[in-house]
């Protein structure tokens, strides 16, 4: 819709019921802009929604630099843990997979510092006795969680069934030691082992 087209004051906005009206003159700040018929001109309302949200992130980051609010945070994520991994875990994937490409954008050194370690935890807990045709199953079922999430547009993910870092016993990195599960399912799993 053309600017033109919307009701010239703000009385005729009222009559009609319409939500915006354009005057063409400018507003006190002056922006030449669209006016709600029951606020301000919607230029001035964006840079104020704008000074809002900076204050707003400037209050917050400095609330949650406070070791007692960390504390707190803690504490209610301690008692409520098994809920937000379910709601986590029902998000719709598109969801999901913003949320994924957001923090990793913002998060590039902690993504690199967390490859880094779990390749070498791989690296240090991969026996060298292990035959070339092992390392290569290893690499296959790699392969297999890769087509299996291009495939179903579900992500797959490659499981230790030992895990190889737990406070009761510390896996390998060999093949059979090795499953394809969806990530959900490894989320839920974490580094506990699985018991019968």
């Amino acid at each position: 819709m053309n600017n033109e087209d919307y009701p010239k004051t703000r009385a005729e906005a009222k009559a009609t019921g319409a939500k915006y009206y354009f005057t063409g003159e400018p507003c006190k700040r002056g922006h030449i802009a669209l006016r709600k018929t029951k606020g301000a001109c919607v230029e001035c309302l964006k840079i104020e929604w704008q000074e809002g949200n900076v204050r707003r992130a400037d209050y917050f980051k400095a609330r949650n630099a406070d070791e007692s609010v960390k504390d707190r945070k803690h504490e209610w994520y301690q008692q409520n843990k098994e809920k937000v991994i379910n709601a986590a875990l029902s998000r719709p994937d598109h969801q999901k997979a913003l949320y994924r490409k957001n923090w990793a954008a913002k998060n590039k050194t902690a993504i690199r510092a967390s490859t880094k370690a779990r390749r070498r935890k791989h690296r240090q807990a991969t026996p060298s006795w292990l035959t070339r045709n092992q390392k290569s199953e290893i690499r296959s079922i790699y392969q297999i969680a890769i087509t299996m999430t291009q495939t179903t547009g579900e992500q797959y993910v490659v499981d230790h069934i030992v895990p190889l870092r737990s406070d009761v016993v510390c896996g390998l990195h060999v093949p059979w030691n090795l499953r394809v599960i969806t990530r959900e399912e490894n989320l839920r799993k974490s580094n506990k082992l699985d018991t019968p």
